[in-house]
């Protein structure tokens, strides 16, 4: 077994950074953003610092705003479209029918 230091993996002159090597903190304000779920997050910004309308709500994700009895609307969850879904919204039946027509004289040679 191995002596030495009680201390490991440091080297000299390590040690905790305080202040006086860091600088001064910057003023901070804590703002509340609140969910629709009713959620308060309650972040810290720097006093001279923008603050954002909307922030979004670290317990469920959907977005938060300053006003409590107005907050923003969840999101809406669009469910997946396949291809044919979309060529089906572009044309009607009419439509598709002619085109497969077309390319079925296309493909006989008939065109």
């Amino acid at each position: 077994m191995a002596g030495g230091s009680a201390i490991r993996g440091s080297r000299v002159g390590a040690g905790p950074m305080g202040e006086a090597e860091r600088g001064d903190a910057a003023p901070r304000i804590r703002v509340s953003f609140w969910c629709s779920r009713g959620h308060e997050s309650r972040p810290s910004f720097a006093v001279d610092a923008e603050i954002p309308e909307a922030w979004d709500c670290p317990r469920c994700g959907w977005p938060a705003g300053k006003d409590e009895d107005n907050p923003p609307a969840p999101p809406q969850n669009v469910p997946y479209k396949t291809h044919l879904a979309y060529v089906k919204e572009r044309r009607n039946d009419k439509d598709g029918d002619t085109i497969l027509a077309d390319a079925i004289k296309a493909l006989r040679g008939e065109a």
